[in-house]
């Protein structure tokens, strides 16, 4: 039987994938890069966003040159409605910059949504005076619709380097039930777009006869990753 919200994705990833065409091929260029150059992808997000950050981060089939710059204080781990005060402060990113090493080669993914809080944009900001790329992930429906939450202040899209518009529509439901907006959409979308463009830069490198760094299933006899562990533990906050 159809399900509307199988019906539903099904259109949004179509839709992502015709409307960021140029963007996403130049990410790719960008995350192939990173593997050729032995450079790190950190991924930075807050509330659900920092799922689509950590689909990246130490999995099986993943790459290993990923940065999530995982912090309790905006995962609603600690209490929703806490991280969502929290991801509203300005000047917070900057103390979870400070605890990873972070070199201007490197390419950041930041995630959010909306595109209008003080964290994600921050930390938008000081990836860009330290000289790095950035690639935004965000709703650009959403983000447009409403003003930054930092008065003055521009929304995540308009400081990134490359913006991966998600396609969600405002208010992150793909669904009318009644009168109710539901059937969130932004975390398949985010995480389908990092691992579209994983995976083909992951192509792209190995054709030009880079040793790919790629996380085997530790559940699965026969293979280690320790190798990988050992190679990038020192770069990496939270391996």
């Amino acid at each position: 039987m159809p399900y509307p919200y199988h019906t539903a994705v099904n259109h949004l990833l179509d839709a992502i994938v015709q409307s960021n065409e140029q963007s996403i091929i130049k990410a790719i260029e960008w995350f192939a890069e990173t593997l050729i150059t032995d450079r790190l992808i950190h991924t930075f997000g807050t509330g659900h966003s920092h799922m689509i950050g950590l689909e990246l981060f130490v999995r099986a089939g993943g790459l290993a040159n990923v940065n999530a710059m995982l912090d309790s204080t905006v995962m609603t781990s600690e209490g929703a409605r806490r991280s969502a005060e929290i991801e509203r402060i300005s000047g917070f990113s900057k103390v979870i910059w400070d605890q990873h090493q972070i070199a201007k080669e490197d390419l950041f993914v930041i995630i959010s949504n909306s595109g209008r809080n003080a964290m994600p944009i921050e930390m938008a900001q000081l990836a860009k005076e330290n000289g790095n790329k950035v690639i935004a992930i965000t709703s650009l429906t959403q983000s447009k619709t409403f003003p930054s939450r930092i008065a003055n202040q521009p929304k995540l899209y308009e400081i990134a380097d490359l913006v991966l518009d998600n396609n969600v529509p405002t208010g992150d439901g793909l669904l009318n039930i009644g009168a109710d907006l539901t059937g969130a959409a932004s975390t398949i979308a985010g995480c389908f777009l990092v691992n579209l463009i994983a995976t083909e830069a992951t192509k792209k490198a190995h054709s030009q006869g880079v040793q790919l760094p790629i996380f085997y299933s530790q559940n699965v006899d026969g293979f280690s990753n320790e190798a990988l562990y050992k190679r990038f533990s020192g770069r990496i906050k939270h391996l």
